[in-house]
């Protein structure tokens, strides 16, 4: 896990490697000044020598200055490489997502994803900070403070050193309660980052059906159990502070009881034995070994909270898609064709159920194709095969006579357009939006892919036209406006595969035939499969069919359905009864 995380540290070593040199700097000019000033009380102001307490006022002084300094440095440093290491483990776990299939998103979920990219990297960032500085800080500040104590008076020095083995095992045992709840913590932010996207995202249904108390008691359910979560920790964590002050108040008091009869007993002679500037030395020296522990304490108390959201993010980063390239790619598609044989799925290997099963179809290039049925029926799974979404798990698929498999994925995915049955626009103008489809078309095949959509006539009256901005998610525009815009950016791919998963439900019966028939007149090549609710949109296709959990039940023309398929045929007279057309 560390050395995964290392790798984001990258082009941020040096300033933590400054911050290291400058603590260390730091540390041995703050071990100094209590030093010096035992030298100056002893050897100074007791025995009247002003010259020596000048000299070493002096040089106190310029110690001072250079704590000042090194520390300012040491935070300068330690800041820029914490924030850098944040940023680069955000767009290493980003650029890792956007290599994820469909599949390795569905194991993680978008919420906890979120979550990851968000509060996760923020722990550990802060963690990063007090790594490279405090708790590269402490370690040091112990060493040179305990070496200085000993050169002092090693039997008082002592103290501290039996002091050691209480905090560090009173630490381990509130690490080893708290780290559980703080693994537990985080699964609870995944839920709540949940909550809130999915009551964000269907505000409008939330509100029609009246549940917002609903889903303000949802809310405050999830959050409560974080409260819980945190507030138990926290009680935990809370024994720290008693615990490192009780070993620092009795260090103190030993070192103060047994410094004075050390002091009386050498009758404050440095030749002797302990002076009164050594006992203020050792007691200063006490107190900075005793914080450097205390912030030691809390550096392992940000590590324990720090360690779970580390885990997670590493379960991200060496995540890898379970699509990928063979070793010698195909890099042309021939043509539309497709081809499914003996093609089974299931979403993963634990499923007990098949989503897909026994799957034969052949698709000739240039053929229009309808896909209808029932709601569950996995017509968009089907689909989804093709464009290599997902990979079959028995069976292959096959396009241009080579199995998908075999294709270079950007290869695949740039011949084949998908206009999904969720429709999704990104904030910015209309033509920055279709120009996802090929950035690098002119405005004349962007005019001309919406006429073909359709979406020609309400661009034009918008007040901008093509420059008109898209609210994020396309909050300014109708329901059937987003779709026409959605399969006018798929056009612009000029694909080979055209596939429109439920894309015209929004759009009226005429507009619908529109589209259709702009389709067979002027992309005729281009193999075209259209999934619909409605049998209008399909039945002039040169082949229909018909999905009944996850099998094929029926396939052949509009005609040939009519007379063989009693499924298709009471269908389409029920929605014949409601009022649709053959347009």
């Amino acid at each position: 896990m560390l050395k995964r995380l290392a790798k984001s540290i990258r082009e941020y070593k040096l300033p933590s490697f400054l911050s290291a040199l400058f603590v260390s700097l730091e540390v041995v000019m703050e071990v100094l000044i209590p030093f010096e000033m035992a030298d100056m009380l002893d050897f100074g102001i007791n025995a009247g020598n002003m010259d020596f307490v000048l000299e070493s006022g002096i040089r106190l002084i310029v110690y001072a200055c250079l704590v000042i300094l090194f520390g300012n440095l040491a935070g300068r440093a330690a800041s820029t490489a914490a924030c850098g290491f944040g940023k680069n483990l955000r767009k290493d776990m980003y650029y890792n997502i956007q290599k994820f299939s469909f599949s390795n998103i569905d194991k993680f979920s978008t919420s906890s994803l979120i979550t990851r990219m968000t509060t996760d990297v923020q722990n550990v960032q802060q963690a990063y900070l007090m790594l490279v500085r405090t708790a590269f800080r402490s370690p040091i500040m112990m060493v040179f403070s305990t070496v200085f104590a000993f050169r002092i008076y090693p039997k008082l020095a002592m103290v501290f050193v039996a002091c050691l083995p209480i905090l560090a095992g009173g630490l381990y045992l509130i690490m080893r309660k708290t780290h559980p709840i703080f693994k537990r913590v985080f699964k609870t932010y995944d839920r709540l980052n949940r909550t809130v996207q999915e009551n964000l995202r269907g505000i409008r249904v939330v509100k029609s059906f009246i549940r917002e108390e609903h889903e303000s008691e949802k809310f405050d359910e999830t959050s409560e159990s974080i409260r819980r979560d945190f507030t138990h920790a926290e009680r935990n964590i809370a024994w720290n502070g008693p615990l490192m002050q009780s070993c620092s108040y009795a260090c103190m008091l030993l070192v103060s009881w047994l410094g004075a009869q050390a002091i009386i007993a050498s009758g404050n002679n440095p030749e002797l034995g302990l002076t009164t500037g050594m006992l203020m030395s050792l007691i200063t020296y006490s107190m900075q070994i005793l914080m450097s522990v205390m912030m030691l304490s809390f550096i392992f108390v940000m590590i324990t909270i720090s360690r779970e959201s580390a885990e997670r993010i590493c379960a991200v980063l060496n995540e890898e898609s379970n699509l990928k390239n063979n070793e010698n790619p195909v890099f042309e598609v021939p043509d539309g064709s497709i081809r499914f044989e003996n093609v089974k799925f299931r979403y993963s290997e634990t499923a007990d159920k098949f989503v897909l099963e026994g799957i034969n179809v052949e698709i000739k290039s240039g053929e229009t194709v309808g896909i209808i049925g029932g709601t569950g029926s996995s017509k968009s799974t089907f689909v989804q095969m093709i464009p290599r979404l997902y990979d079959v798990t028995e069976g292959s698929v096959s396009v241009g006579g080579i199995d998908v498999r075999d294709y270079d994925l950007e290869t695949l995915r740039d011949s084949v357009a998908m206009v999904l049955q969720k429709n999704v626009l990104f904030s910015g103008t209309v033509r920055e939006n279709l120009l996802w489809g090929n950035e690098n078309a002119t405005r004349e095949e962007i005019e001309h892919a919406c006429d073909l959509a359709q979406a020609s006539p309400f661009i034009n009256e918008m007040p901008e036209k093509y420059e008109t901005y898209i609210e994020q998610g396309g909050a300014n525009v109708s329901g059937g406006q987003k779709q026409r815009l959605c399969i006018a950016r798929a056009l612009l791919k000029k694909p080979k595969v055209l596939i429109l998963d439920d894309s015209t439900s929004a759009v009226d019966t005429k507009t619908d035939a529109l589209i259709r028939k702009a389709f067979a007149e002027e992309i005729p090549d281009t193999t075209k499969i259209i999934i619909a609710q409605r049998i209008a949109s399909v039945m002039d296709a040169d082949k229909i069919i018909i999905l009944d959990a996850g099998k094929i039940v029926a396939m052949g023309t509009h005609a040939e359905l009519m007379e063989t398929s009693e499924i298709y045929r009471e269908t389409y007279e029920s929605q014949m009864k409601g009022g649709l057309s053959d347009e």
